[in-house]
């Protein structure tokens, strides 16, 4: 679940580990974005797509989104488990500081400076110099799948990004389906491959280990896949394709 196609970059990480897993991804067309919100009117746009989902009975649910697993991810547990185990994105924080160097966190206004990653990098980062980038406009422009405006937006937090840096976090779900151009951007001449921390993987994993399964990538794949926007059911968005997360899905059959 997540109000946009930033949940394309989990959703294909679960293909990926098993292809013969059916899928529901709940979006929420209605209310996007969530990140303006309010922490109360985003919980309450978060409930109403989980809720959404759950009607499908699923195993398992994965909030794929930065913005909604600070806000909501208590609300969603409290709601739905032990039934459903909620699965949250966290920024790979503690990861990226494990391999030391200079690392930057990529991430939406809204959560550069804020109380939670603030407490993220205080946790796991100590001793590791942390420059925080706030990256304008590049979720919204992901979202609708804008060329320019991707471009302009990795740009501009390039720009703020010093370099000296080795490892860069993508703390947006979004900012995974452009992590390629994000490397491109920031990496500096004659300086070591820049590194590049996502949450999609990890995730997917998470969720595996909460059900008790394994991964089989070898799985026949005869997955299933429904998409909800704001509970109605639909198809993907049509931007969700320029991204190859996206079109992996478009290759899933619709479940019946």
């Amino acid at each position: 679940m997540d109000s946009g196609i930033g949940l394309l970059a989990a959703t294909a990480a679960v293909r990926r580990l098993r292809p013969d897993a059916d899928l529901v991804l709940s979006l929420d067309p209605d209310g996007m974005p969530w990140g303006p919100r309010t922490p109360q009117d985003l919980t309450q746009r978060a409930l109403a797509v989980a809720e959404a989902a759950a009607a499908r009975r699923p195993d398992a649910l994965i909030v794929g989104c930065n913005t909604a697993t600070v806000h909501a991810l208590t609300a969603l547990r409290a709601h739905l488990e032990p039934a459903l185990p909620v699965i949250g994105t966290v920024p790979a924080i503690k990861p990226a500081a494990a391999g030391g160097g200079h690392l930057a966190i990529w991430a939406t206004p809204a959560t550069t400076g804020s109380p939670y990653q603030q407490g993220l990098i205080r946790d796991f980062a100590g001793g590791v110099p942390v420059t925080e980038v706030p990256c304008w406009g590049l979720a919204e422009a992901v979202e609708r799948a804008d060329e320019a405006a991707i471009d302009a937006a990795v740009s501009a937090a390039a720009a703020l990004t010093p370099d000296d840096v080795t490892t860069v976090v993508l703390g947006c779900t979004h900012y995974e389906l452009v992590a390629e151009r994000i490397r491109t951007a920031v990496q500096r001449p004659g300086r070591p491959p820049l590194v590049l921390h996502g949450s999609a993987g990890a995730v997917a994993a998470q969720a595996l280990r909460r059900l008790g399964e394994q991964p089989a990538p070898g799985a026949t794949p005869h997955g299933t896949l429904t998409v909800l926007l704001s509970g109605r059911e639909g198809t993907l968005p049509a931007p969700a394709l320029a991204y190859a997360e996206g079109r992996l899905m478009q290759a899933v059959t619709p479940a019946r």
